[in-house]
């Protein structure tokens, strides 16, 4: 392993100048907010492993340089160099995050996509949500994505991404007979929500939750 020789945050500050970017430009390329970019800049923070492949990648720079070691720039990384601590990551595909629902139209419909985002492909999702409201907190909470693996039905209890009408809702699915009941983490903010007879002619299942996109900052 090489030797660590200078700061992330010093090494980020070079990688900035070296493109001639502003901490503006590098978050709208990396993804990364800018403000965790300025507190990385003061050496407040040290880099989380996600966002230092995205800046290295964004700056054009070596994961181990960026970290600081004494390591050629840029170059693709040879197997051992990552830093201590570090883990490669995973293999990653790209998934439709879907926003508001149009009227009327399938969940996946053009006009219902907002974005295409790069989430683990072995969580075997086809679409994600951007969740709002405090509901599902703690275990899902507002602002996060959350990913949907496609499928007609779930097991009585799991996390379901369901449509109602022209509003999709993540909640925990039980069936019994005709009866669906659609139950929130967080009853206080939101009571059982059960549905029979003709109401379940607007219900439809769209998938199974099967992984959890969140900010930490």
């Amino acid at each position: 392993m090489a030797e660590k020789v200078e700061s992330f945050s010093k090494r980020l500050r070079i990688g900035l100048d070296r493109k001639s970017m502003t901490q503006t430009e590098l978050s709208i390329r990396s993804g990364v907010s800018k403000s965790s970019i300025s507190r990385y800049l003061k050496g407040d923070w040290e880099g989380k492993q996600e966002a230092v492949y995205a800046l290295a990648g964004a700056l054009g720079v070596s994961v181990s340089w960026l970290m600081g070691y004494d390591v050629p720039i840029t170059g693709v990384e040879a197997p051992g160099t990552i830093p201590a601590g570090f883990e490669p990551l995973p293999q990653m595909t790209n998934v439709p995050l879907v926003g508001s629902i149009a009227c009327g139209t399938p969940i996946l419909a053009e006009e219902n996509i907002k974005e295409y985002i790069g989430v683990p492909a072995a969580w075997r999702a086809d679409f994600a949500l951007e969740c709002h409201g405090d509901s599902m907190a703690p275990r899902i909470c507002d602002g996060d994505i959350v990913c949907i693996r496609r499928q007609p039905e779930v097991e009585s209890g799991q996390i379901a991404a369901v449509r109602i009408g022209d509003e999709a809702t993540l909640k925990h699915f039980y069936r019994s007979g005709d009866v669906i009941q659609l139950i929130a983490e967080n009853p206080a903010v939101c009571p059982p929500m059960i549905y029979a007879d003709t109401q379940l002619e607007e219900m439809a299942v769209e998938g199974l939750a099967v992984g959890i996109c969140r900010s930490l900052v």
